[in-house]
């Protein structure tokens, strides 16, 4: 496993939020979120950057292939329905201990794992390593479909969402060097989760 990043605060943090913002030429959202609901249920506050996007962007895809986890009428972009699917998954003794984040776990509250917030269309999977007792950390983990084994950043979700959307450089999971645009399009709400 990779461990690449730097710790990054909450001035950074808006600062990365604001370049998404701009790289995508998307014009904010501000939705209304009851944080204490969802953080309720999860049992964890969530990273401050991530909150400020999913108010901003709500559910969707960036540059026609990276799917953010956020707000969406459809299940297919929605943070908290994907979140209890991991955990209902990595849960079902079906398949014995293993888990599909093998060798980690989904997160579960009060525990430590991983939330998945973001994929793309080649299987690449983003999550956080959440840790209840340890909270403030939020390391992103990613793995490539094509690459395998896991990557750790040291940054927030709107450092590394930026990265892989504008540094061509970024590799295994910089999308910059195909030349797709950054485009963020809301999540349809469609039942079959495509977006528009």
């Amino acid at each position: 496993m990779s461990d690449i990043g730097t710790k990054t605060g909450a001035k950074d943090c808006c600062m990365w939020v604001q370049r998404v913002i701009e790289l995508t030429g998307w014009e904010p959202l501000g939705i209304s979120v009851d944080w204490a609901a969802i953080e309720g249920e999860l049992g964890v506050l969530l990273p401050a950057d991530y909150k400020e996007l999913y108010e901003v962007f709500g559910g969707g895809v960036f540059s026609d292939s990276l799917y953010f986890l956020g707000r969406d009428e459809g299940p297919a972009f929605d943070f908290l329905t994907q979140w209890r699917v991991d955990l209902s998954v990595d849960q079902d003794s079906t398949f014995a201990d293993v888990s599909a984040v093998d060798p980690y776990a989904i997160y579960a509250p009060g525990g430590k794992g991983l939330v998945e917030w973001g994929s793309t269309e080649w299987a690449d999977e983003y999550f956080w390593l959440i840790d209840a007792e340890r909270p403030g950390e939020y390391p992103v983990l990613a793995r490539s479909n094509d690459v395998g084994g896991w990557h750790r950043y040291d940054m927030s979700t709107s450092e590394f969402l930026y990265r892989v959307l504008a540094d061509a450089d970024f590799q295994p999971f910089g999308i910059a060097q195909y030349d797709l645009g950054t485009t963020f399009k809301p999540g349809s709400g469609d039942p079959d989760g495509q977006p528009l």
